[in-house]
């Protein structure tokens, strides 16, 4: 979709949500993950689109998919760049390139369910998550560039999940 047609499609959307803002209000699409048996998984969109997983040879796995966790540093990666996009074009900036990078630092004990040496468990989700922007585009200042990355930070929701801490609610159906 050219830039026109993206700036056009965001200033709909506002115009119909500073109309009836309750119209923002929406159930995002389901994920549905289903074991392959060992520690593979088939995770599916309604469309029928799928990711698969396995883990690491190291903790039982085959090795040859992508783990759950890197699908959720591509998720926030992929989301932020994607809003960084969109805020380009409605503000009519040009885009020459944009990359964006999210990576992570995790304590595997946590996975295991295992305990610190004082006995306190130790946390199972990412320590620390780091996020590199890379973006050019000809003839906006830096500073312009930097207030667009910014604010498409502020406005993602992946990112926003992981730094608001969304809470999980969990509720089981077993099978007779």
């Amino acid at each position: 979709m050219a830039a026109e047609e993206i700036a056009a499609a965001w200033r709909r959307a506002e115009s119909v949500l500073q109309r009836r803002p309750e119209s923002g209000l929406h159930d995002d699409s389901t994920a549905t993950a289903r074991w392959d048996g060992g520690l593979r998984i088939a995770a599916s969109h309604a469309n029928g689109a799928q990711m698969l997983t396995d883990m690491p040879v190291e903790l039982g796995g085959t090795g040859d998919r992508v783990t759950p966790g890197w699908l959720l540093r591509a998720g926030v990666a992929s989301c932020t760049a994607t809003r960084i996009a969109m805020s380009a074009a409605a503000q009519g900036i040009a885009l020459r390139s944009l990359e964006v990078s999210t990576s992570s630092r995790s304590d595997l004990r946590g996975l295991l369910g295992m305990a610190d040496a004082d006995g306190a468990p130790v946390g199972a989700g990412p320590l620390d998550v780091e996020m590199r922007v890379r973006i050019a585009a000809p003839g906006v200042s830096d500073e312009r560039l930097r207030a667009l990355v910014e604010e498409s930070c502020r406005c993602s929701p992946m990112a926003c999940a992981l730094q608001d801490a969304v809470p999980l609610a969990l509720h089981i159906e077993l099978e007779p």
